[in-house]
């Protein structure tokens, strides 16, 4: 018996995105949350080196296991030790290699809803149960100490993700505290997704760790180093989880990319480059922001961080799928539909992904607003 999983409905946009844009449609794509900028210039550079000079194998760098623990040093002030870090494929086996890792098949582990599609997914194909909480504006679409709290049954664990996906909402470090108080009160261990963590535009995010240091935290090269074709993130273990964890990597990942590893390291310290995409989504955010009246959505979750608008489409349709992919052929512009977030309400949301450049974005709403506009006039009639 396999665990059911459902299909990333936004792959699909994205099909459909590509083979309209080898018919020669002009697509701009704002259906996946990746950068669109490359890997920094240091690190391309590193990696040319190494491609001389190196036949590379398995290998788990110390170096960069090293400099990770330093990030959390410098940007949150913890000492976290650098035999904590796994070296993983992307955050996407870090999660794999946390749930599987920490819990068996039938255990329930809680999540927001919205919330990012492989959770829900890895959770049931792993045999075990997503136990999805409801979180609306009030909470800002966001997880919060009261929701597990009102749970009858503990779960096993919970996934937290501050700035989350899809609504780039920020969880505040009073209200990490609070979860972090409660999942130790009733034991239930917690999962940290902070993929996000260096994209934020209200201030800096706090790691979990400082609240829970028995926390399993994933991060990734992905967002903030503008290297998710490199497939390179890591997973932060307790040490009383790092032998299990080992003895899993061991045997179902080995070891990431031995030439990612080496252009990751020197990614870390490209500073000045990598804040200037955080200076380019800032500006993306600001004209999504003031596009909004224009396009009609006025329900949307606060983009406190990542690069994410998440709109209630509600007045204008009751199936996003079939939106996101007329408002694709008929305009050239790729969105997520909100079902691959929140099965149940996620009908009536869409999702845009502002990580493209900030001219696309001027192009994409010269191309939204005539649209959205011209739909509201239909609805009204």
């Amino acid at each position: 018996m396999t665990g059911a999983v459902e299909p990333f409905r936004a792959i699909g946009v994205s099909r459909l995105a590509h083979r309209l844009k080898s018919e020669g449609r002009s697509v701009i794509h704002m259906e996946f949350g990746q950068p669109s900028t490359g890997a920094p210039a240091a690190a391309i550079a590193r990696a040319h080196t190494v491609l001389d000079s190196d036949a590379m194998g398995y290998w788990e760098s110390p170096e960069l296991r090293g400099r990770i623990a330093r990030l959390y040093a410098d940007r949150h002030g913890l000492d976290v030790d650098s035999d904590r870090i796994l070296l993983t494929c992307g955050a996407s086996p870090a999660l794999v290699l946390a749930l599987s890792s920490r819990f068996q098949a039938g255990d329930r582990i809680a999540l927001a809803r919205p919330g990012y599609v492989a959770y829900r997914n890895t959770i049931r194909a792993l045999h075990m149960t997503p136990v999805e909480i409801a979180c609306g504006p009030g909470t800002g679409f966001q997880l919060a100490a009261a929701h597990l709290e009102a749970l009858h049954l503990a779960p096993h664990g919970v996934i937290i993700a501050s700035p989350a996906n899809p609504t780039g909402s920020v969880i505040s470090d009073p209200e990490l505290k609070a979860i972090a108080d409660v999942c130790r009160r009733r034991g239930i261990a917690i999962i940290s997704d902070e993929i996000y963590h260096g994209l934020s535009y209200v201030g800096p995010t706090q790691s979990l760790l400082a609240f829970d240091p028995e926390a399993q935290v994933i991060n990734s090269f992905s967002k903030y180093w503008s290297m998710a074709g490199w497939r390179l993130g890591w997973l932060v273990v307790p040490p009383s989880q790092l032998d299990a964890a080992r003895a899993y990597i061991g045997n179902l990942f080995l070891t990431p990319p031995s030439l990612s590893q080496h252009a990751g390291l020197a990614a870390m310290d490209a500073h000045g480059e990598l804040e200037g995409h955080i200076d380019t989504y800032r500006a993306n955010r600001a004209l999504m922001l003031q596009a909004l009246p224009a396009l009609g959505l006025q329900r949307i979750a606060p983009p406190d961080g990542a690069f994410y608008i998440w709109a209630d489409i509600g007045h204008l349709t009751n199936d996003s799928p079939a939106f996101c992919e007329q408002l694709l052929r008929e305009t050239g512009v790729a969105t997520a539909p909100g079902v691959d977030f929140d099965p149940v309400e996620g009908h009536r949301f869409i999702r845009f992904s502002f990580a493209v450049s900030t001219s696309e974005i001027q192009e994409a709403l010269s191309r939204l607003i005539p649209w959205f506009q011209d739909r509201h006039a239909n609805s009204r009639r």
